[in-house]
């Protein structure tokens, strides 16, 4: 049974960062490309970052380029996702996804405000 536990989201100041994580049971994590999307409210649910399963190929998207790294640790079954120069826009609810499995975690809500 496939799970995804994300945990890392909260409160923080616009230009303040915070780091997600994403634990994963009940597949060989290290075979499956793992991604971040993000669901604002009253918003579509939006791609965010992907990664490989080796972390060579990685994509963001436009609105987090340079300010958000997604990694993963295979040996923990583990991807993260550091963001940085937070900004209110970035306030939502994140969800770690395995495409190739088309599972998704329960979600962990950032927010970004003074």
């Amino acid at each position: 049974q496939v799970q995804l536990v994300e945990s890392g989201g909260g409160l923080v100041q616009p230009g303040g960062s915070l780091r997600l994580s994403c634990a994963a049971s009940g597949f060989s994590f290290s075979g499956y490309r793992m991604s971040w999307y993000r669901q604002a409210p009253g918003k579509e649910r939006e791609f965010v970052a992907t990664i490989g399963t080796d972390g060579a190929i990685i994509h963001y998207d436009a609105s987090v380029k340079g300010r958000f790294t997604i990694s993963r640790d295979n040996g923990k079954n583990t991807v993260y996702l550091q963001m940085t120069s937070l900004k209110p826009e970035d306030t939502s609810v994140y969800y770690c996804f395995v495409p190739g499995l088309v599972s998704w975690g329960q979600g962990t809500q950032v927010t970004v405000s003074s």
